[in-house]
């Protein structure tokens, strides 16, 4: 099996079996179990999680977002139909509030079934509530409610596909909207080093919505390549933050048994390679 990262380079996989293959009216599921990485799903012919790496992903979109607040309360997930985005989200004892905005309610219901290490129960949480529905749908009517978040996700399929119309300014103006002076956006950018086009275009449109907007990046073994994600907001930028706070910041919230993140890694998150600061940024 070939996971094609671009047009003239791809990533083998030997020996992955299909264990079920659904057309949603939305998308193509497939679940996969492999020697390399476990159990694993794809999406329209693209991977998104495996139970044996998923950490490297859900940690980092929302740890170094989450601990650059002074409390998280609420939070909103656009996507994260498998749940690993709000598995770490409810780590955080202040919260009381995170809304899973999925498009697709198969997507849930194959992840729980053939993934549950991703979620681990998080579904399950009182403190969470599933909207199925498109995200814009219920950004706009959440916006007209009045409400408030203290952190956005998005835990979205790539942003040259089917989700495009999330990753526009006018969806991101959106989202400054919901969070207010005082919130955080995170979000996966794509491979710079294979969708460097598309990563700037994400990095310039952000900024053009927030004060702050702070790329990072991460090497993701089940996408076979560098991956870029990026935080975004009015008042927090979470790259100042030294270690020692991030170290204090996890043992007040009592946050053990991470796998990926930790306090000295946090900083070495946003030290872009030199060619990568040149390419991407302005």
């Amino acid at each position: 099996m070939l996971e094609w990262l671009a047009p003239h380079t791809a990533l083998g996989l030997k020996n992955a079996v299909l264990v079920e293959s659904i057309q949603s009216p939305y998308q193509r599921i497939d679940v996969y179990d492999t020697p390399q990485f476990g159990r694993a799903y794809r999406l329209d012919g693209r991977f998104m999680a495996s139970e044996g790496d998923e950490y490297f992903y859900h940690e980092c979109i929302v740890h170094p977002a989450a601990l650059s607040l002074p409390a998280l309360r609420s939070a909103l997930i656009v996507g994260g139909g498998d749940g690993g985005s709000a598995r770490e989200i409810l780590k955080y004892p202040g919260v009381e509030r995170v809304v899973v905005a999925e498009l697709d309610a198969q997507v849930i219901e194959v992840t729980r079934r053939h993934l549950p290490g991703i979620a681990c129960g998080a579904f399950d949480d009182p403190r969470l509530r599933i909207c199925v529905g498109d995200g814009r749908d219920y950004v706009a009517q959440a916006n007209a409610r009045g409400e408030q978040f203290d952190m956005v996700v998005f835990d979205l399929t790539e942003a040259d596909g089917s989700a495009s119309a999330l990753h526009a300014e006018a969806f991101f103006e959106q989202i400054k909207q919901l969070l207010g002076p005082h919130g955080v956006l995170c979000l996966h950018l794509g491979a710079p080093l294979f969708q460097a086009e598309l990563v700037r275009r994400l990095l310039h449109d952000l900024g053009a919505c927030f004060t702050h907007v702070r790329p990072g990046t991460l090497y993701i073994p089940l996408y076979g390549t560098l991956w870029a994600f990026a935080c975004a907001s009015q008042t927090h930028d979470p790259a100042t933050l030294s270690p020692a706070t991030i170290d204090r910041r996890l043992r007040e919230f009592g946050m053990t048994g991470l796998r990926y993140y930790n306090a000295e890694l946090h900083p070495a998150l946003f030290a872009l390679p030199t060619a990568l600061r040149r390419s991407l940024l302005p």
